[in-house]
């Protein structure tokens, strides 16, 4: 199982002793997406795509539209048939032939996932792209909120603001988060995952700083790999009852305790807050049952 993953990852499977099971579990990636992918992807309004900008910031986007917007082309590339929202900070980098992108399409309906990451080649016309898959793999419903979409909202003013930290009002935000997705880079590309939790489970240091606690998992370690090879990362803030987006992009890093808990710890560096135009709205959550409660210590 070697090729499934990179040494960052190896090595933080083998400190927290799930090298075995990662292997299990690493089988079921392949580059080849299945009858049951493509029928799951058709069906989704929400696509979360994760790349670098010129500048080598990472970050995390959304995409949104009405099911048949995403589809695919044989078995072995993503069909996504739209454009992100104007200022969005990974425009023009999916845009670009060859970017490295990771992406997740989760349905809040269902509590179901799956990510897809492979190289990109834009719409000749423009307004949208094809990705050729290298990496295809569900992941469990742990933690993910179930919510219904409500409607899609063609109209929105845009980019808000930009800045280099957290206002007040964007902290408070996080504070009340109860899903955000992180974009995470590594020798194998780009990666982009979910996090989820009680609202309050992201804390906020202050105006540069955020971390989180790492649930247990799949015990693939993808995302945690990629920091230990790469510090760069994209979070995406989604306020899914108004559309409301804030995309953080920054340096993270993981803290190992004794008792084997581990708490991710970013760096803010760049933000974006915007209200995107055809951005979708959705139901208030019902909480996953697998959400552990704040203060209590996983493993």
């Amino acid at each position: 199982m070697s090729g499934a993953y990179h040494q960052g990852s190896r090595t933080v499977q083998d400190r927290v002793g799930v090298r075995e099971l990662a292997d299990h579990v690493g089988r079921s990636i392949t580059p080849v997406i299945r009858d049951v992918a493509a029928d799951f992807l058709a069906r989704q309004p929400f696509l979360v795509v994760g790349a670098a900008d010129a500048a080598g910031r990472l970050w995390a986007s959304a995409l949104t539209g009405p099911p048949g917007f995403l589809g695919t082309r044989g078995t072995g590339r993503l069909v996504v048939d739209g454009a992100l929202p104007a200022g969005d900070p990974l425009a023009e980098a999916l845009a670009t032939d060859g970017t490295a992108v990771g992406t997740i399409a989760l349905d809040p309906r269902t509590r179901r996932r799956m990510r897809l990451n492979g190289t990109l080649t834009a719409a000749p016309l423009g307004g949208g792209f094809t990705v050729d898959a290298e990496q295809v793999f569900a992941n469990c419903p742990k933690y993910l909120q179930k919510r219904q979409p409500l409607k899609l909202e063609p109209e929105g003013p845009g980019v808000l603001r930009r800045g280099d930290a957290l206002d007040a009002a964007q902290q408070r935000a996080v504070r009340a988060a109860d899903t955000f997705f992180v974009a995470t880079t590594g020798p194998d590309g780009v990666d982009a995952s979910h996090r989820g939790g009680n609202p309050g489970f992201v804390e906020v240091r202050g105006a540069h700083e955020l971390a989180w606690p790492d649930y247990p998992g799949n015990s693939m370690f993808l995302t945690l790999g990629n920091l230990a090879a790469d510090p760069r990362a994209g979070l995406l803030f989604p306020h899914w009852e108004t559309g409301a987006q804030l995309q953080i992009s920054g340096r993270a890093r993981t803290a190992f305790a004794p008792d084997g808990t581990r708490t991710v710890v970013l760096t803010v560096e760049s933000v974006v807050e915007s209200l995107p135009a055809g951005r979708l709205l959705w139901s208030t959550p019902e909480y996953s049952p697998a959400n552990p409660h704040l203060g209590s210590t996983t493993r």
